[in-house]
């Protein structure tokens, strides 16, 4: 078997199974002994084959078929890949949703999208006895972790089939394998159609972007990014961590999980990643085993990368992949370059530049328009350095948003077969062929006389002051508000002074010159999922009241 005869995203494992039976897959950390001293449960990419097949054969029993949906809520533990993996095997189309975006959101993308079966564990399971009517599509429930309790339903033993022999893959490449939802950060969470082809094509590209190999050691901040990379014949190390709550992730338990294991990569979002470096620099802390850090879900200041180049060894870089749920990657960039050539320009408001677009994916700047582009023209496209809406189309690209064909007509655009989606991100190429990132389309600031302020570049500009931990741009009343988190703690005279100082600041560039207003802000409203995505909306609902 060869990739090229893929049919499911599940032939990957099933490939490892045959070509490295005895590596270890899957290891998650259990107890501890009377000497602290870390006991790890671990699976053999054999053995996660194994359990793959039994809980295939075990789903179908069940009476899961091709092309049913199923929702799937599991925390991180050693059975959450094999049931992703067992369900995609047998043709069913895996609902992944983030919890962490509060019940309201979740039930109502439960509701839109009518499961016919659901995987989870108890917690999740209560919603469905609390709240019948969102879940009535449900036909079967199989609990994980726990008893069935006032829910019914199976426990994940009773539906885990004895057989654990090979079972024939049903599906085409073009066949629907998951809807995944975004985070729900810029308004209602969508549900992405992802087909075998796009999960298949996304594995080929982020092993080849990053020069990723079997037989090294990963440790995925981010459960999703561990799919990807145990289809790539990883060792891959769960971590300690709630992974709704990536800010609340302790450095500790990680730094212990890299060491244990002589983890060789790692994914994580920046917030994680910010905390992880502090506590590494205080403490003295070198990581030699790295080879690569992988970062996403929002910009990652210059500063990171510097801070990273103390903790690993020399020429290993954090790199960041651009891209979205509905494309991804789109574009790359690493520590050299960012810290070489790209930081100055950030600094000096250029926007953050997110690298080349990967191969095999083609990448435009077109004018920015708020409304439905039914067909693809290339007058559209705008000139270099000119900022506009980032268009990707490519095997990653995404075709449709589920029971949604409204938002799906505001992102996509139809060129002769060919989709086009339009990240609903803005920003700009340089003569260098490189993407820079402006901010979402949604965030831009329209002044008073029609004069467009993009938040990226000019936050940048009062962030290198040493008492700002970050900052937002918003529009108030048609005026530019710079709202501005603080490091530390400061009296209402402190923060007068610096209002003076940010002030006088803003006054050095032509790009930040005509803001006026300073607020200041205890903490940002970040998305759910990577804790890094600034609610500006939010705020600036809130400077407004703020203001008078």
């Amino acid at each position: 078997m060869s990739e090229s005869e893929f049919k499911n995203i599940a032939e990957w494992i099933t490939w490892q199974a045959q070509t490295r039976p005895h590596q270890r897959a899957l290891v998650f950390p259990e107890s501890r002994d009377d000497k602290r001293r870390r006991a790890y449960t671990q699976l053999s990419f054999q053995q996660t084959e194994s359990m793959i097949n039994r809980f295939a054969r075990g789903f179908q029993e069940q009476g899961i078929e091709k092309g049913d949906r199923v929702c799937v809520f599991v925390t991180l533990c050693l059975e959450f890949m094999p049931i992703v993996f067992a369900l995609y095997k047998i043709g069913a189309i895996v609902v992944l949703i983030d919890p962490g975006m509060g019940r309201k959101g979740l039930l109502s993308c439960v509701e839109r999208i009518a499961p016919v079966a659901m995987v989870a564990v108890p917690k999740a399971m209560i919603a469905t006895a609390l709240f019948p009517k969102k879940f009535r599509s449900v036909k079967l429930k199989v609990t994980v972790g726990g008893g069935t309790w006032i829910w019914g339903g199976l426990t994940l033993e009773e539906a885990e089939s004895k057989d654990d022999s090979p079972i024939e893959i049903c599906t085409k490449l073009t066949d629907e394998a998951s809807i995944l939802f975004t985070s729900g950060s810029t308004g209602p969470a969508k549900g992405v159609r992802y087909t075998h082809q796009i999960l298949h094509s996304q594995t080929q590209q982020i092993r080849d972007v990053y020069g990723i190999e079997a037989g090294e050691v990963d440790l995925p901040c981010f459960p999703l990014f561990g799919l990807f990379t145990l289809a790539l014949g990883l060792t891959v190390i769960i971590p300690e961590m709630d992974p709704t709550k990536p800010a609340e992730a302790d450095p500790a338990l990680l730094i212990e999980a890299i060491r244990d294991h002589g983890c060789t990569s790692s994914f994580a979002s920046p917030t994680l990643w910010k905390n992880f470096a502090k506590y590494c620099l205080e403490r003295n802390i070198k990581l030699p085993s790295l080879k690569r850090v992988l970062s996403a879900g929002a910009p990652i200041p210059p500063q990171l990368h510097r801070d990273f180049q103390q903790i690993v060894n020399t020429g290993v870089e954090i790199f960041t992949p651009y891209g979205a749920t509905e494309s991804l990657p789109v574009a790359s960039i690493g520590s050299t370059e960012v810290l070489e050539e790209t930081a100055t320009l950030t600094q000096d408001g250029k926007g953050t530049c997110v690298g080349h677009p990967v191969p095999n994916i083609t990448v435009r700047v077109i004018e920015i328009l708020d409304d439905v582009i039914e067909k693809w023209d290339e007058t559209m496209c705008l000139e270099q350095g000119v900022i506009g809406e980032i268009c990707v189309k490519g095997l990653v690209v995404t075709t449709e948003y589920k029971e949604e064909p409204d938002k799906t007509a505001m992102a996509k655009i139809y060129q002769d077969g060919e989709v086009w989606h339009r990240m609903g991100d803005v920003g700009y190429f340089d003569t260098k062929g490189r993407l820079w990132f402006c901010g979402r389309k949604s965030h831009r600031v329209i002044l008073t006389d029609g004069t467009v302020m993009f938040p990226v570049p000019s936050e940048a500009i009062f962030n290198q002051h040493d008492a700002v931990a970050r900052t937002a741009l918003v529009g108030v009343n048609g005026e530019p508000v710079i709202i501005v988190e603080l490091k530390e703690t400061m009296t209402l005279f402190q923060k007068k002074e610096l209002e003076v100082e940010l002030l006088e600041l803003a006054k050095t560039k032509p790009l930040t010159s005509v803001i006026q207003k300073v607020l200041y802000h205890t903490s940002f409203p970040v998305d759910v999922r990577h804790n890094a995505k600034i609610h500006r909306p939010d705020l600036a609902v809130w400077a407004k009241d703020e203001l008078g």
